[in-house]
């Protein structure tokens, strides 16, 4: 069910509305106060880690609007995020997958019905060393560079092996282990930038939201590399080019690799799940991914004044 942006601005109101009454009540009604409201409030989130770059500032943004709210989000591999779900250590859930039949089971037993809403969209980059003649590769290349078809003497590297990334290479290649020896995970999206940085023989393949405006303890890796153009000869539009990842790459689905973020909300309520997935779909938040460098679910409208 996707959130009507419209009821943000209302259920603020709404959520102020209930903390005031519950001020000076009796305990019952103190207690009943104490869950956290729209935009009010402390809630555990869990969220996948190759998404802690754009998640970190919409976070950032959220409560310097927000000051009562205090969500407190808890990054993990992908595995790790699904676990917490299942097993009530969450109800609310960052990722870049839905739930599959199995985990929505799951949750249908404990009376807990999901409210998926997507808000982004990021892509999948091939990195190399600054150094490396290699700039493009097509994704049948790909495939068989993950299936140990390829005659390639690189290093192949990417971040921990329970990553929702991890999960999204074995269904591209159809491979459900990587074995290997040129092909291995390290512990995070930073590292491998880092490792190809300094390895001129090697390939990453990380998350785009990595490499726009990096944090300062790993932008100078970051400068040292740089993303290669990926063909996908299936496309029947352009079979024959390479492109970069970019906004414009992914509106046009011209660059092959992507992946949609959500938000999964199991609350039930209008808690701070709701409230934090309100502002994520928010012509605010829209445009706090907009200026990342990812695509935004919906496109941020902007406004012309034109003076006479």
């Amino acid at each position: 069910m996707k959130i009507n942006v419209s009821l943000f601005i209302y259920a603020i109101a709404g959520s102020l509305f209930m903390q005031s009454c519950g001020q000076g009540g009796s305990a019952d009604n103190k207690s009943k106060t104490s869950l956290d409201g729209f935009v009010t409030g402390t809630a555990n989130f869990s969220a996948d880690d190759s998404f802690s770059p754009i998640v970190n500032e919409e976070l950032f943004v959220f409560q310097g609007i927000f000051r009562d709210a205090k969500p407190v989000i808890n990054y993990k591999p992908e595995t790790g995020v699904i676990s917490d779900l299942l097993n009530d250590k969450t109800r609310v859930a960052i990722l870049s997958r839905q739930l599959d039949t199995t985990e929505l089971g799951v949750l249908k037993r404990r009376e807990l019905y999901p409210d998926v809403n997507k808000f982004a969209i990021d892509a999948v980059a091939l990195i190399v060393n600054e150094a490396s003649n290699d700039t493009t590769i097509s994704v049948s290349e790909i495939k068989r560079m993950l299936n140990g078809q390829s005659k390639t003497d690189k290093s192949i590297v990417f971040d921990n092996p329970n990553s929702s990334l991890v999960r999204y290479l074995k269904s591209l290649s159809g491979n459900q282990g990587f074995k290997q020896k040129n092909i291995y995970a390290l512990s995070s999206n930073k590292e491998v930038i880092k490792y190809v940085s300094t390895h001129p023989n090697s390939i990453g393949i990380t998350g785009f939201s990595w490499l726009n405006d990096p944090d300062k303890d790993y932008a100078e890796a970051v400068d040292k590399v740089k993303i290669m153009g990926v063909k996908d000869e299936n496309n029947k539009t352009v079979p024959n080019e390479y492109f970069k990842p970019s906004q414009t790459t992914l509106v046009e689905k011209t660059y092959p690799l992507s992946r949609p973020l959500y938000i999964i909300d199991c609350t039930g309520r209008k808690g701070l799940g709701a409230g934090f997935a309100s502002f994520l779909k928010s012509d605010r938040g829209q445009r706090i991914i907009l200026k990342s460098g990812l695509l935004p679910d919906s496109l941020p409208q902007r406004e012309i004044n034109i003076v006479h």
